[in-house]
């Protein structure tokens, strides 16, 4: 599945909704060539099989190719819900793009985008699909359905978050991921798109984290960032001006005298949150604004067969 070139292809659209059908047709049409080679463009014909039920449903040519076991599943079984939780505090919006840069360069356009593709996936699979978009208050809220209204009504709102002011606004991550846990009341998928940065003790996090797990959800957590900058701390060697964008402090400073110091730190970081999500069972997938929503889509799919 080759999809590098997709973004350059639909530079030209401007509209939402233009894009993300174009990156899940241009995914769609590369299945063949992957590990989900004989499934239906749907997604949705198969689920894996779990052990103790009964074989009648299993695809067995399926299973030649795959070396796994499939069930078929039926219109009725294929629909899930998912709700998709939006963080759009100030730091999602780093990095400030420039003249000539395209809105997905950065870490809220990555994830508006990646929710618009999502949710494009799901409406072809007759899924329902709601959505959370917090900062420093609860600035969106809608719950899980499958209409065509819904759907357009959502990706106004991912819109929305683009053009939104960017007023320095301090995330409480923590406050408004227990809120959402508190509104899931049916079983279902929940994918979260966040930087992590936030005030507070991260293990104040983590139990928001578990929160979203009550009720047997699936929660996947995309910790989107700006590799080159924020992991990388790839900056010339020349006096800078560091703002934290959620508190306006300043700090000046060579890059290259704290380079291997903040390296590290974020490091233990990345790696703190990754074992504790593997310790909730919550599937933790890192992305960077430079890459393409492959890992996104295959993530989701993989998941949803769990899921099942």
């Amino acid at each position: 599945m080759k999809i590098e070139n997709q973004l350059e292809k639909i530079s030209a659209f401007s509209h939402l909704e233009l894009l993300a059908n174009q990156i899940v047709e241009g995914f769609v049409s590369g299945m063949h060539k992957s590990p989900f080679h004989g499934f239906s463009a749907e997604f949705a014909e198969h689920r894996l099989y779990n052990q103790g039920e009964s074989t009648r449903h299993i695809d067995w040519k399926l299973y030649a190719k795959t070396d796994r076991l499939y069930t078929k599943r039926f219109e009725e079984e294929t629909n899930m819900r998912c709700h998709i939780i939006l963080d759009n505090s100030s730091s999602m919006h780093y990095p400030k793009l420039k003249e000539g840069q395209q809105f997905y360069e950065n870490k809220i356009g990555f994830s508006v985008l990646a929710s618009a593709v999502l949710m494009e996936l799901l409406k072809k699979q007759r899924d329902a699909v709601g959505l959370s978009i917090y900062s420093d208050s609860y600035e969106f809220y809608a719950p899980e359905k499958g209409s065509g209204r819904h759907h357009r009504m959502l990706l106004d709102k991912l819109e929305g978050a683009l053009t939104a002011s960017k007023a320095t606004k301090q995330t409480d991550t923590t406050t408004f991921l227990h809120q959402i846990a508190q509104k899931m009341h049916r079983r279902s998928m929940i994918i979260l798109f966040t930087d992590m940065f936030q005030l507070g003790e991260s293990s104040e996090l983590f139990n928001a984290l578990q929160h979203l797990k009550h009720n047997k959800h699936k929660v996947v957590l995309f910790h989107v960032t700006d590799k080159k900058t924020e992991f990388n701390f790839d900056f010339d060697n020349v006096p800078r001006k560091f703002i934290d964008v959620e508190t306006g402090e300043e700090v000046n400073l060579f890059a290259e005298n704290v380079k291997e110091a903040y390296e590290k730190q974020v490091d233990l970081y990345f790696k703190k949150v990754a074992e504790t999500c593997m310790q909730y069972r919550i599937k933790y997938v890192p992305v960077s604004v430079d890459e393409n929503f492959e890992k996104i889509l295959t993530t989701y799919l993989v998941e949803k067969q769990k899921f099942g």
